[in-house]
């Protein structure tokens, strides 16, 4: 199992251990990603507390009445198709910044692109950033072919390693034609945000700014081909992320990259998709802020 699999996996469990998935939904999920039912059980166990019992729910996110970060200014995407490797038709959300100061790649969750990060596209183009949400899904017919988000998350995690991190390269293609002479900056969340760590562990010499979302940095990661400024996000609360936070930090600092880390307190995984259930609006907030000023400082 490659590490990107072995990730969207031990997120399954870990949503379970959580009480956000019953048992059965879970086993479905991991049997989708190939697990047969012993190695799932199996890895259900490790990831549960230990007697196998039923996980307790967390209680329900607070409302507010608070708009997400960045949406009060954010403007529409529009669907686009651009050109990949071989010949390949890709899909993605386009939002053009009204005078760009810089652009910005979008790179999903292990769900696809949704409507969550097609806002984060228009919220980048509302604050002065033209981006471009990728849809990873493009082989399949796009995101929008699939009814059960399990389906398509073991289809993202079914495709080669080397063709996701090649559809991310013609995206920032298709971002510098789209904003010709402006630096580009790379977002992703979750599954995109490990998929930004390899994006600069694989050497991107366009990149000049990276703010990965609480995503795992790959297995003896070397940044040494990359000059992006790096903002790493975490969360407090997500230890199995926070696991490999140490060699990101390292890794950084071995190749002499300008770079932050900002742990957002009393926050978990995913914290900032103002659609899931792990949405912390305070932690999001700042989250934004510190991106925008980021990109403000490494882009514009």
């Amino acid at each position: 199992m490659e590490p990107l699999q072995r990730y969207v996996a031990e997120e399954i469990a870990t949503d379970h251990a959580e009480g956000l998935l019953p048992r059965r939904e879970a086993l479905r999920r991991l049997g989708l990603l190939g697990l047969g039912v012993g190695a799932a059980t199996a890895l259900l166990a490790a990831c549960s507390s230990g007697d196998d019992t039923p996980a307790t729910a967390p209680a329900p996110a607070a409302t507010t009445t608070a708009v997400p970060p960045g949406s009060a200014a954010a403007l529409p995407t529009t669907p686009i198709t651009y050109p990949g490797q071989d010949g390949r038709t890709l899909q993605g959300a386009w939002a053009a910044a009204a005078q760009p100061k810089g652009a910005v790649l979008v790179i999903h969750e292990n769900r696809g692109l949704t409507d969550h990060h097609r806002s984060v596209a228009g919220r980048f183009a509302g604050a002065g950033y033209s981006a471009l949400a990728v849809d990873l899904l493009s082989d399949h017919g796009g995101t929008a072919t699939f009814t059960d988000p399990a389906a398509a998350t073991a289809a993202l995690t079914g495709t080669p390693q080397d063709r996701l991190l090649g559809d991310l390269r013609s995206g920032l293609e298709e971002l510098g034609r789209r904003a010709p002479g402006k630096k580009l900056g790379a977002t992703g969340f979750c599954f995109g945000g490990g998929l930004t760590w390899l994006l600069l562990a694989t050497g991107t010499p366009g990149l000049a700014a990276a703010t990965p979302f609480y995503g795992p940095f790959p297995d003896n990661g070397d940044l040494a081909g990359t000059r992006a400024a790096t903002l790493g996000i975490y969360a407090a609360q997500d230890d199995r992320v926070n696991a490999s936070r140490p060699a990101a930090e390292a890794a950084l600092q071995r190749a002499g990259l300008p770079h932050r880390v900002f742990t957002a307190p009393e926050a978990n995984h995913a914290f900032f998709n103002d659609t899931g259930t792990r949405y912390q609006p305070d932690a999001a907030a700042e989250a934004w802020r510190q991106v925008i000023d980021w990109y403000g400082t490494h882009l514009a």
